[in-house]
Order: structure tokens, then sequence, then C-alpha cells
């Protein structure tokens, strides 16, 4: 189910970053069966300060590809008690390997859930597969879709 009670954040999207994609800690392939593009710390720290941490949903390029479907998770990931905030992009397309050192450029529009500990990870891996769902509702509304051909995807490689 959509939030939309969060008037700071809201104030924030859409919101465009990019940076070089870097390895993450390995379980999203691995433990979770999906992959996910990590951002490194510096764009991390430049989130706005009233950024909630939570799921979101948005747009993705990596390098000159296309623009694809993505859902993000920002912030510490309670099942796993990270120590580090982290940007962790799903991009709802398949890619044929690894494209770390990749620039990773992305148009966050919208909120899904606020960050949440799980009891197993069987019950992550369902919250996901459930942002998944709600991320591609979403990005099918026409006011999402006009961001595919925003100027942040077309001037990527000049602006990165």
């Amino acid at each position: 189910m959509l939030r939309s009670s969060f008037s700071t954040m809201n104030e924030c999207l859409p919101y465009f970053t990019r940076g070089q994609v870097i390895k993450g800690f390995g379980r999203g392939s691995k433990e979770l069966g999906i992959p996910t593009a990590n951002f490194p710390e510096d764009v991390v720290s430049k989130l706005p300060a009233g950024f909630s941490t939570g799921v979101y949903y948005g747009w993705a390029k990596v390098d000159d590809g296309t623009v694809e479907k993505m859902v993000m998770s920002i912030g510490w990931n309670p099942y796993y008690k990270n120590k580090k905030k982290s940007m962790e992009t799903h991009i709802l397309h398949s890619f044929k390997e690894d494209f770390y050192g990749s620039v990773l450029s992305v148009a966050i529009l919208g909120y899904i859930r606020e960050e949440r500990g799980f009891s197993s990870l069987d019950e992550l891996i369902t919250a996901i597969k459930s942002d998944i769902a709600e991320a591609e509702r979403q990005l099918e509304r026409p006011e999402w879709k006009i961001f595919i051909t925003d100027n942040f995807f077309q001037d990527q490689i000049n602006s990165s």
C-alpha cells in the first residue's frame, strides 16, 4: 500500500542522482535472488536531510543503456543490522552480467513503505516482491512515464 503522509520526504521528490556502481554486501543475488546495484558512500551522504529511509520506486539507467523501472531501498536494512546507510537499487530488467564500475543514474519518484525489520528471510523476500509489484504498478502511470525521457537520462554521460 502506498503511503503519502510523509510531507518532508515528498518535498525531496523527484530526486535525481548518479554514481558508480560498487560491490555491496553480496546478499541481493545470492541470498535473496534479487540483485541490486549499490551506490558508494559519497552518493548516499548527499541525500537531502529530510529524505526518509524506506523503499522507493522510479527509473534507472546503466551507462548508455535503456531507462528501466527500479525499486530502491534506502537505509540500514534492519534485517541485516547494517552499520552504514545504503542505497540499493533493484532494476526491473535482466542483465547478462554484473556492471560494477558502470554509471548508474536514477530518478526516485515515489515512496512505497518505511524501512522495517523482518523475522525471517522468507518474510523479507515476500516484502521485496510486494515492493517490486507496487513499483511496477506505479510506474505504469502516465505522470511517472514522462520521466523516461527526462534530460537527466539523456545527459548522463556528459554530466557524470
